[in-house]
């Protein structure tokens, strides 16, 4: 997109150029647009849970920016004429499942034939001025936390190669399922100053990301991250995927490692994730309240951030 010529129609309050996690607009009477879509092949091989993990991935963009979603459109691509049809109607249920979950309705939406299924939605959401939440606000002193466990990605390759049990990558695939919508709803009551999902680019994606919009440094405690079991017996095993392995080779230029790290333990840090959880950057005086009033959700603090060093993340 640096090719692409910079939008410059309409009252863009985010545009493709801040890497943010959605597309916002002015729409007048303080309040903003907010627009994401997202989509992609099955992580998983039931086709119901396939359409929830993808729609609450979708949605988790909204909530990164403290919106309120307010409707969703369905994205699919179909093998019509080599799967049958209740595979499809089995996804769509699934998409639909998180929507009421979400309070909000799938109005339609578009499908093309395609040689491998991919599901996911657009979702429209709107938020007031005041509390619109960007990847850019963190602060010397924040401090950052971080919701669900990470390590998709290693897992649902391990599970693929049978190096862990169906049984053992459940944990990760509830969590997929999980919408944040708890902790995106909650953000606004406690002076957050900025946020994002954890998705494809792993945790130090996009923290650098946070990172170099905010300006900041990143101190981060790798015994304070958490993982899903077996993510660390599973990364020793060859469980690494593709997306993963490129995470670290580019964002490793950005970071300080801790000298006592292992290879592995860098990858799981790097790993690309599907419908993570959200990285906040938040006041420490907040943290304690914040923390007790997203009682049903698993909040971590993970680290702080620091005016801008060398590095834009150090690992400790």
């Amino acid at each position: 997109m640096s090719k692409i010529e910079k939008p410059k129609f309409g009252n863009i309050i985010v545009g493709f150029e801040q890497s943010d996690d959605a597309a916002v607009i002015d729409i007048g009477n303080e309040k903003l647009l907010v627009q994401t879509v997202d989509f992609f092949s099955p992580i998983v091989d039931d086709p119901f849970e396939f359409g929830k993990i993808a729609a609450a991935n979708s949605l988790s963009d909204i909530y990164a920016m403290g919106a309120k979603p307010l409707f969703a459109l369905n994205i699919v691509g179909f093998p019509i004429n080599e799967l049958p049809k209740d595979v499809l109607i089995e996804i769509l249920r699934g998409g639909n499942e998180i929507a009421n979950s979400a309070e909000i309705s799938i109005i339609g939406g578009h499908t093309v034939d395609d040689a491998e299924p991919k599901y996911g939605l657009v979702v429209s959401g709107e938020v007031k001025k005041e509390n619109l939440i960007k990847n850019s606000g963190a602060q010397p002193g924040d401090t950052i936390l971080l919701t669900k466990s990470i390590g998709t990605g290693i897992l649902s390759s391990a599970s693929k190669k049978g190096i862990i049990t169906a049984g053992e990558f459940n944990i990760a695939k509830l969590s997929m399922m999980e919408l944040n919508k708890e902790v995106g709803n909650s953000m606004k009551h406690f002076n957050v100053n900025a946020a994002t999902d954890v998705t494809g680019y792993g945790l130090l994606g996009h923290l650098y990301e946070m990172c170099k919009s905010s300006q900041v440094s990143a101190e981060i405690y790798y015994d304070k991250v958490p993982f899903f079991e077996k993510v660390n017996y599973s990364s020793q095993n060859g469980a690494i995927p593709g997306g993963t392995k490129r995470n670290l080779k580019f964002f490793s230029n950005y970071i300080h490692f801790s000298s006592i790290l292992k290879e592995h333990q860098k990858l799981m840090l790097a790993d690309a994730q599907t419908s993570g959880g959200l990285l906040i950057a938040i006041p420490q005086k907040n943290v304690k309240e914040f923390i007790a009033h997203c009682k049903n959700a698993s909040i971590n603090i993970i680290g702080k951030f620091n005016p801008k060093k060398e590095f834009f993340i150090q690992v400790k």
